[in-house]
């Protein structure tokens, strides 16, 4: 599975990121298929700098964003902030997943 996801850059206790396209596999700072832009969270105010052409390429093709950069996306204007009632619907579902996951009875051991 190919991700979008964050790449540290910097010097220690100085992070900037990378916004790169990496198999799911490969390590955080590993090696990457492409770069679509950087995110400075040390300025006032944050620089997101993200390539929105290639960005909603990957995202067309099934790459998947981790949450830090669904947040970067949404900041920068590349995709549209999810409505209440979507985001409302989703956390119910998960907790009455959750609560049908913990009512299961264990089961007996041997």
């Amino acid at each position: 599975m190919v991700k979008i996801r964050l790449m540290r850059m910097g010097m220690k206790g100085a992070p900037s990121y990378r916004v790169v396209i990496a198999d799911a596999r490969s390590p955080r700072d590993g090696r990457i298929i492409e770069n679509i832009g950087w995110y400075n969270p040390r300025t006032e105010p944050s620089t997101i700098n993200i390539d929105a052409d290639r960005a909603k390429h990957w995202l067309s093709v099934g790459a998947q964003p981790t949450e830090s950069v669904v947040s970067l996306l949404i900041r920068s204007g590349v995709i549209e902030r999810p409505s209440r009632e979507a985001t409302a619907a989703k956390s119910a579902a998960k907790a009455a997943s959750k609560a049908k996951k913990g009512a299961q009875p264990a089961k007996a051991s041997s």
